[in-house]
């Protein structure tokens, strides 16, 4: 088999528009175990988009977009479902802004042997595959961005803002979330921006301009997050996974602490993994450890031990189909910076 033969089957992502979760997650109400998990989720989600003071927190981490979820966080923002992102890098840059560069993630197997798929320079996410040949042109991009940008230090969110930027003329996949977040004015964060392809192209626009080169400033996000937080004060999180992005949008309200605030923990929460809280970790504490941090309230919280492709399509399809998003007030929060 050549590369040709393993890069056939593009993965397609759902669109949530196109079916009403309503009836599914008003029948998983009446369940238990994970079906009733996803539902409370749904309603908990619902709520805070519900709440007109209330600013609505995407935290992303994993691979959920390469496997088939683009789509929805491009509607989440499309469809004002989410006011703010934080995520890892490369759900931002190896996957988002990837495809909107015109490439696309292929099905393939969890099964298939790497050192062949290394040989035709295919990276797998479990049963999906990146050209990494792609993936370099990616990167390259990330440079040129970066080589035309003052010499000085950026948030990631003032650097994926002019990636948005860039895409509003060279797109050749037209909504990402990137580019919609730019048209919109809302923030995205990725407080490890160079864990990603992004990383490369910073690397070598640094490597070819040691003296005086665009860099990221991670303390410089950190503070940013934390001033629309005591901005906002009422904050809801939809989670993804966990880790960084998760602690990191939790941790502002300690943050404002330290800085001589004090405001109210995140009112609501909602977190779908499928990480184990048995060492201590679940991808960064459950919501009901982070009261004891000062970070979320109780009561309006909700786990989902679920894989996420498997239940956020329900879950946000549920809340596009309610309306929630209609007549809700766009925060634009990227114009307080």
């Amino acid at each position: 088999m050549d590369k040709a033969d393993y890069l056939k089957e593009y993965v397609e992502h759902i669109d949530i528009k196109a079916f009403d979760a309503t009836g599914i997650i008003n029948q998983m109400r009446k369940m238990s175990f994970t079906a009733r998990e996803t539902a409370r989720a749904a309603d908990i989600y619902l709520e805070m988009l519900r709440d007109e003071d209330c600013t609505v927190i995407l935290c992303l981490a994993g691979s959920t977009g390469a496997a088939g979820c683009l789509q929805i966080y491009a509607d989440m923002m499309a469809y004002n479902l989410a006011d703010v992102v934080v995520a890892t890098g490369a759900a931002i840059v190896d996957m988002d802004f990837f495809e909107a560069l015109g490439f696309r993630h292929y099905q393939g197997s969890a099964e298939a042997a790497d050192g062949v798929l290394r040989q035709n320079y295919i990276d797998r996410i479990y049963d999906t595959y990146i050209d990494e040949q792609e993936l370099q042109v990616c990167d390259m991009t990330v440079k040129a961005i970066a080589d035309g940008l003052e010499r000085r230090s950026y948030s990631s969110r003032e650097f994926i803002r002019e990636m948005g930027r860039y895409l509003t003329d060279h797109a050749k996949k037209k909504g990402s979330l990137v580019e919609l977040a730019y048209r919109h004015k809302a923030p995205i964060f990725c407080p490890a921006f160079s864990d990603s392809s992004a990383g490369f192209g910073l690397v070598q626009h640094q490597y070819e301009n040691k003296d005086h080169h665009a860099g990221i400033d991670a303390v410089q996000d950190f503070r940013e997050l934390t001033e629309i937080k005591m901005r906002a004060e009422v904050t809801g999180l939809f989670i993804v996974g966990g880790g960084v992005p998760k602690n990191f949008a939790q941790d502002t309200v300690i943050c404002a602490e330290v800085l001589g605030r004090e405001v109210p923990m995140h009112k609501y929460a909602v977190q779908i993994t499928v990480a184990d809280v048995r060492d201590g970790a679940c991808s960064s504490s459950t919501l009901r450890e982070a009261r004891s941090w000062g970070k979320v309230q109780e009561g309006r919280q909700q786990m989902v031990y679920a894989e996420a492709t498997s239940v956020l399509p329900l879950i946000v399809s549920y809340a596009y189909h309610q309306g929630a998003g209609r007549g809700r007030k766009r925060r634009a929060w990227e114009a307080i910076f």
